[in-house]
């Protein structure tokens, strides 16, 4: 494997890292097996230092709580190195994790907000992102400027991270310092109006301590889709002290800010027939696909449109070893995020589609975020005997507290919303537009204000949690996991009539794991594994999509929602442990689903359930081929689904939403000349369903199938510089990446080309 002054002289290896360590395939560390694998792992007190240790060449996990090589770790666990999201030209989470197979995303409306949606297994991840093991409450859309790796934990994972995570967690790795001197960064340009820059300096202030600083600059507009732009700039900067040593301090700052202009995409083509005699009817019901207009198609107006985001991250990480074989560690963080946008929903609720015209509805939001949170890991080895125990426990505190607000518009003294027929009036002042040829630049004129009726939620989290791998002999292990969560949770409704309703749950969370592997030799793993996971109602702190949220007398009467995961899996590494071969069958049950039954009322009666299968081949084909790929198949039925009235049990046996029956990707490389390196991704999603309804011919909304190809070249200039051309959707695709349950479905970004220069020194 490569080490980072390889890297730049043969882009290969680098390449072949990366698809190595994305399927935790071969010999991949956990931090708290670190000390069975490498004494002078512990000699150094490196073990501990997570985030780009390395072994033998292989990297390590960023949490404790995984006591086990990733290799004999009982689930499918995904890492995305520095060097992919590098290779692919990627410049946000979302772009680094179209790369996983059976990842989908979601689209936020109205009172949830624009940000990363990750859907894992079928379950809404958006609550469930971790940076640096911490939960990442606040929506937004994240930078990877700053980001060293990418964990994608898959499987009901609540002994990880207490509420939520029904189909697993995302966890971002932050850069850190190291005992090295260095400048590094990049310089980009490309296709609609594309520019970054990237520095990443890291300076040895002793021979136990450093600084780093992290920076970015991003200004681009969205290939296909002319008016639409994301502009922001970040900083990170870290100090550690007392680095390969048995006690270490990091302290760290991450501030990234947004100004963009949004885009929810085109509506649906089969709304509502809401008849009229003023118009003659252009279009008829279609099948629940978004309308087919031009791709450049844009609905909202540059002059009233934008999105705002802030993001400040304070950490303070402590460690010690107290011997090679017992580590601590504890983490206090402070954040604060806060989203404030204004975007134009093209609204399809009356059927004005089908008249030619598009109803331009404001979609509003002034939210802020704050959370405290404080980890404590106690983590290492020890003997009974002959058996061996890989072991992390640990004590979660936290406290999370959202505000949510929104903007009142009004046109020609009227609400907004008095326009939704797109009458004469409301095409003549613009809150209304054509099918066909909207104008962004339309002189729209409104008066904005502030509302100044907020929501507030809270929710106070005290976790208990312990695992152990244990050896029994070299070819079985059992691996177990516990955790004990006081879930509080609060919200409170916007002032109405002159009062403020409160509403309040407490629940304990129990939830475990227990997995066992069978090593019939050195490199292959077979393994079976039990888990479970949570959710209670305001799971996402208002801040997301949330189906259970605490927002009435009867949700804050509902237990949590208990999911069961079951998952068979094998892992084997061949050809020398180059290439890691994975596969996994899963199911997960969700027994106590609230729906609404037949007199209207809702109870916690349904029934969900998600099988799937996932195969996976990654590392070095050849010396200079690298390759990884995956598949997952989902089988999503919604066993019991409720309904209202006529409508009960109308839905059951569909499937539910954000679960394509087949998706893949492969990414590879090809070191053509010791100076020259292509590849190729080629990215396929199945048909995606935005909502779970069959009850009526205008209720199934969907985004039909694609496959996505990109390509990338690096010219290796001389030890410091090289140039990377990338060029994404290269066929020009025109695809849609997110389906909403009823309004619309986002356009995905055409064909672009971006070229860029790397440096280090």
């Amino acid at each position: 494997m490569s080490n980072t002054s390889s890297r730049n002289s043969r882009v290969a290896v680098g390449a072949s890292t990366l698809a190595f360590a994305m399927l935790g395939g071969a010999g991949i560390q956990s931090a708290a097996a670190q000390s069975i694998v490498s004494d002078d792992v512990q000699e150094t007190g490196a073990a501990t230092s997570l985030g780009e240790v390395i072994v033998n060449g292989q990297r390590v996990t960023s949490t404790p709580k995984i006591t086990a090589p990733l290799r004999d770790t009982p689930r499918q666990v995904t890492v995305i190195p520095e060097e992919i999201i590098a290779t692919t030209g990627s410049v946000s989470l979302v772009d680094a994790l179209r790369t996983v197979p059976g990842i989908t995303f979601g689209a936020g409306e109205g009172g949830n907000p624009l940000g990363d949606r990750p859907f894992l297994r079928g379950a809404d991840t958006q609550s469930s992102t971790f940076v640096d093991g911490v939960r990442d409450t606040g929506a937004q859309s994240r930078e990877v400027f700053n980001v060293e790796g990418i964990e994608v934990i898959k499987g009901a994972s609540g002994v990880y991270t207490g509420r939520g995570g029904a189909g697993g967690g995302i966890y971002i790795n932050s850069k850190s310092p190291k005992l090295d001197n260095f400048i590094a960064g990049s310089l980009g340009i490309g296709t609609a109006e594309y520019g970054r820059a990237t520095i990443d300096s890291n300076y040895q202030l002793s021979d136990t301590a450093a600084v780093r600083l992290n920076a970015l600059y991003h200004d681009a507009h969205v290939a296909g889709r002319d008016e639409v732009y994301n502009s922001r700039w970040g900083v990170a900067p870290s100090i550690a002290f007392g680095i390969g040593t048995d006690t270490r301090a990091t302290l760290s700052y991450y501030h990234l800010q947004s100004d963009d202009l949004p885009d929810s995409g085109l509506p649906y083509n089969n709304p509502l027939v809401r008849p009229r005699t003023d118009l003659p009817r252009v279009a008829v019901e279609g099948d629940g696909s978004p309308i087919n207009v031009d791709r450049n198609t844009f609905y909202g107006l540059t002059d009233r449109d934008f999105r705002k985001e802030q993001v400040d991250i304070g950490t303070v990480r402590l460690e010690h070893d107290f011997s090679p074989n017992l580590h601590f560690r504890n983490t206090t963080r402070y954040s604060e995020s806060s989203q404030d946008y204004i975007y134009t929903q093209p609204d399809d609720t009356q059927g004005n589609i089908y008249y030619g015209l598009v109803w331009r509805r404001a979609n509003t939001r002034i939210s802020d975020v704050n959370t405290l949170f404080n980890q404590t890991d106690l983590y290492g080895t020890f003997n009974t005997g002959s058996i061996r125990h890989s072991f992390s426990a640990g004590l979660e505190l936290s406290k999370e507290e959202g505000e949510n607000d929104t903007y009142t518009i009004t046109s020609g003294g009227l609400p907004l919303a008095s326009y939704n027929r797109c009458l004469p009036a409301a095409v003549a002042n613009f809150n209304c537009t054509t099918v066909n040829n909207p104008n962004p630049n339309d002189p729209w004129v409104g008066v904005i204000t502030k509302t100044g009726t907020p929501t507030n939620s809270s929710t106070t989290t005290k976790g208990l949690y312990a695992f152990d791998t244990i050896t029994l002999n070299p070819q079985w292990q059992l691996n177990l996991g516990l955790r004990f969560d006081r879930y509080e949770a609060e919200f409170i409704s916007a002032l109405t009539a002159g009062a403020r309703t409160t509403f309040k749950r407490q629940d304990d969370l129990v939830n475990y794991q227990v997995g066992l592997v069978y090593k019939p030799i050195e490199a292959a793993t077979v393994y079976a594994t039990y888990s479970t996971s949570s959710t209670p109602v305001g799971n996402a702190l208002a801040q997301g999509v949330d189906s259970n949220a605490l927002s009435s007398t009867i949700n804050a009467a509902f237990v949590p929602e208990e999911n069961k995961a079951y998952e068979i899996g094998a892992k084997w590494d061949v050809l020398g442990d180059a290439l890691s071969l994975s596969a996994a069958i899963f199911r997960v049950e969700t027994d106590n689903a609230r729906i609404t039954v037949a007199d209207g009322t809702v109870a916690q009666v349904g029934e969900k359930l998600i099988q799937g299968l996932e195969i996976g081949v990654s590392g070095e084909i050849t010396d200079a081929w690298s390759v990884f790929a995956g598949y997952t198949y989902l089988d999503s039925e919604l066993v019991k689904a409720g309904g209202s009235g006529a409508a009960f049990g109308l839905n059951d046996g569909i499937r539910f939403p954000n679960t394509p029956e087949n998706s893949a990707s492969i990414t590879t490389n090809y070191q053509v000349t010791p100076q020259f390196n292509v590849g190729v991704g080629v990215y396929y999603m199945g048909k995606v369903y935005g909502n779970a309804s069959t009850a009526t011919i205008n209720s199934t909304k969907y985004i039909p199938d694609y496959t996505r190809v990109d390509a990338n070249a690096t010219y290796v200039i001389n030890e410091q510089l090289n140039l990377r051309l990338n060029v994404q959707n290269l066929t020009d695709e025109f695809y849609f990446n997110q389906a909403y349950p009823t309004h619309y479905a986002t356009v995905a970004p055409g064909r672009s080309a971006t070229l860029t220069l790397n440096f280090r020194y």
